[in-house]
């Protein structure tokens, strides 16, 4: 089988699965627990916690293990929106986030807020100066994707920091879901408050994130029971999957340089023979993740190229597999003003540092052959 799926979700890392296992058998104890088992248990959580903290550049205290993507972006929303609502209650997100930062924004607008929604370019890329004409002596939040899950196009993260520094006291929230191990993130390169991380993505464990914050930042909780991750994310601490995020954070950071490097020259590579079809749009622009290619056949549907490619084993997908089972048209596609001969055929790709040349190459040769079918291109 042939893979290139990567940003719905990536395998699980060897290490990553043989860390779990091993913390199941050993350090299955309540962290809460006085006892010393549950002690014990405390200080592997204790030992994770810090390791993320070092590699985002913040301080221990401010990393919250959570369920995943979802829940870390909702915690950002609302925790950070209501924690800080004496200061004002105008927020401004971007027209290409996730579902789980556009609905959130959207339920606080029910509570109060005045969203406002931040348009990007053809290239899906946010219009700084839209920034600047929407953000207010009131906006207490701006949540701009580093990388959009769609596109791969990247944010102008740190250009967007600095005027937000210097014209307000917004805080800032980026997605990093799709740019973590691809792309460097942390606290001082992206001069962000909030970083969301998803396990999965980075070859993980599914059901497993972060929400980190930069140090002296606070969110006010989303649910309340026991008290656990300082107050902020109460339940049972699941260890196990604590300890394999960091496992996984650690991974993708150790390799970084080396993974994207190759990420990037595979899809350096399959682009040039993408656009030697006619009737093929490349979407995802030069500014993109080494990760990702999206592109769209003219007058075809998306669900069609998935369906023929499945067949020879290739797995791929129509933009977001977040809602790919859906028949609404994506909004990151609205929002960049996709012609709509294409908007209904749009494939991406992504991929991991498991593909492999090898793979490109099978790809080019199965790829041609169901175009002559479906096209007679």
């Amino acid at each position: 089988m042939i893979y290139f799926d990567n940003s719905a979700t990536t395998k699980v890392h060897p290490e990553v699965m043989k860390t779990f296992v091993a913390v199941n058998e050993k350090f299955w104890a309540n962290p809460a627990s006085i006892h010393e088992f549950g002690h014990q248990t405390n200080e592997l959580l204790q030992s994770a916690r810090k390791q993320v903290a070092e590699i985002l550049h913040t301080s221990n205290d401010k990393i919250y293990f959570t369920s995943g993507g979802t829940e870390s972006n909702n915690l950002a929303i609302f925790g950070l929106a209501n924690k800080y609502k004496n200061r004002g209650r105008h927020v401004l997100v971007s027209e290409v986030e996730h579902p789980s930062i556009l609905e959130a924004a959207k339920q606080l607008m029910k509570s109060g807020f005045e969203v406002q929604w931040i348009p990007v370019d053809s290239d899906g890329v946010i219009a700084v100066d839209a920034v600047k004409s929407l953000l207010r002596a009131d906006t207490i939040l701006v949540s701009v994707m580093h990388v959009n899950n769609e596109t791969g196009a990247i944010q102008p993260i740190q250009e967007l920091a600095a005027y937000i520094r210097k014209n307000s006291r917004a805080l800032i929230h980026v997605d990093a879901v799709q740019s973590f191990g691809k792309l460097p993130v942390h606290f001082q390169i992206l001069d962000v408050d909030a970083i969301t991380i998803s396990s999965h993505k980075i070859h993980g464990l599914k059901g497993s994130g972060l929400l980190a914050l930069k140090k002296f930042i606070e969110v006010e909780p989303i649910l309340f029971g026991g008290g656990q991750e300082f107050g902020i994310r109460s339940g049972t601490t699941p260890v196990p999957l604590a300890v394999c995020t960091a496992k996984a954070v650690r991974l993708a950071n150790d390799n970084l340089e080396a993974n994207a490097e190759k990420m990037k020259q595979l899809t350096e590579d399959l682009i040039p023979f993408l656009k030697s079809f006619p009737s093929i749009n490349i979407i995802s622009s030069s500014n993109r993740a080494p990760h990702i290619v999206s592109f769209s056949v003219r007058k075809i549907k998306g669900e069609v190229l998935i369906n023929a490619l499945q067949q020879k084993n290739v797995i791929v997908s129509t933009s977001s597999a977040c809602s790919s089972r859906q028949t609404k048209t994506s909004h990151v596609l609205k929002a960049m003003h996709l012609q709509d001969e294409y908007i209904k055929g749009v494939i991406r790709l992504s991929f991991s540092s498991l593909n492999t040349q090898e793979e490109i190459n099978q790809f080019k040769k199965i790829f041609t052959n169901v175009m002559n079918v479906i096209k007679g291109d």
